[in-house]
């Protein structure tokens, strides 16, 4: 069995997973969205200490396993610099104590991964990864062959989500709240502008419309959120699928996935949907507890690891804050 751990942003967790099965015998997540909602946002100083007090109460649930850990995995890139340490730290302690080897995983293969717990990964596939730091399109032909062909050039489009929910005084973190707001809005009553719509390039910015939205809250009424909530929703996402029908003109996937924190999003999930009919690609999506970040998915990119020896020493394994892919 692998030991994995999370611990990128406010999201504490541990999941054990099988590695002949690959099945998934143990997970549990203790979120910090309570703590960080009063803030309306996530305060990377007080995630590290409650990750230190929530991480060592999630591994003693592990110990009836640890005789049968054959390595332990952990999130190392990208991430928040003093979340991350947390769980590299407590990964390290393990592989001593427990004299195993070590595996550091990128958290956005991680995403990717989440489609494929308790089964066997399929490939070839074009994933959309859509997440509170992250907005990219990857196509991904196995574990080590990943390429991505378009990213944000400024905020994410979970990150805009939880921006406006902010900035409207809803709290975070924003996706949920945006989406529950928004049911019943009237999608075209803001004619947001969308953004890079006469732009050639493929790439995807929020930027913009998070301050035209702004300016919308500025000079409405509270009454007005519900409109401004489903507005800015419906224009977020056809951001996407304008710069994904763009993308289709050159590639014709069998296989499109959508993965990470804001695929969640059931507005997201139905144009997505609707976009790939004519193009006859087959959906993959994380079941919704798998979307947001979780150790399970760590664990099931470990797995692959594992069989491929793609161990770190002590000495290697460190974490990399900014890192891509």
């Amino acid at each position: 069995m692998i030991l994995s751990i999370e611990s990128s942003c406010d999201d504490s967790a541990i999941a054990i997973t099988e590695i002949a099965t690959k099945k998934l015998l143990f997970h549990k997540k203790i979120s910090q969205e309570i703590e960080h909602s009063v803030y309306g946002g996530v305060v990377p100083e007080l995630a590290a200490r409650l990750h230190a007090e929530a991480l060592p109460k999630i591994l003693e649930e592990c110990e009836p396993y640890f005789k049968d850990l054959k390595a332990v995995a952990v999130t190392t890139t990208p991430g928040l610099a003093v979340t991350l340490i947390e769980g590299v730290t407590m990964a390290k302690a393990i592989s001593i104590s427990l004299d195993i080897p070590l595996i550091g995983v990128n958290h956005l293969i991680g995403h990717v991964y989440s489609l494929f717990i308790d089964k066997e990964a399929v490939f070839p596939l074009t994933v959309l990864l859509v997440s509170g730091g992250h907005t990219q399109v990857m196509e991904v032909n196995s574990l080590t062959d990943i390429t991505t062909v378009a990213k944000s050039m400024d905020d994410s489009f979970g990150e805009s989500f939880d921006k406006v929910a902010k900035m409207m005084g809803l709290g975070y973190p924003g996706g949920p709240l945006i989406q529950e707001l928004a049911v019943g809005g009237d999608r075209k009553r803001y004619n947001f502008t969308i953004p890079l719509s006469q732009s050639p390039l493929l790439a995807f910015s929020y930027s913009g419309l998070k301050n035209a939205v702004r300016l919308a809250i500025l000079d409405g009424e509270a009454s007005d959120y519900k409109d401004i909530a489903a507005s800015f929703e419906h224009i977020a996402t056809q951001h996407l699928t304008q710069k994904l029908k763009k993308y289709f003109k050159t590639r014709q996937p069998k296989t499109f996935a959508i993965v990470g924190g804001a695929s969640a999003n059931l507005y997201l999930r139905s144009q997505i949907e609707a976009l790939l009919q004519p193009h006859k690609a087959k959906l993959l999506l994380s079941e919704l507890k798998y979307c947001s970040d979780n150790a399970a998915m760590i664990g099931r990119v470990a797995v692959e690891m594992y069989d491929k020896e793609m161990f770190s020493s002590l000495e290697d394994l460190d974490i990399a804050p900014r890192s891509q892919l």
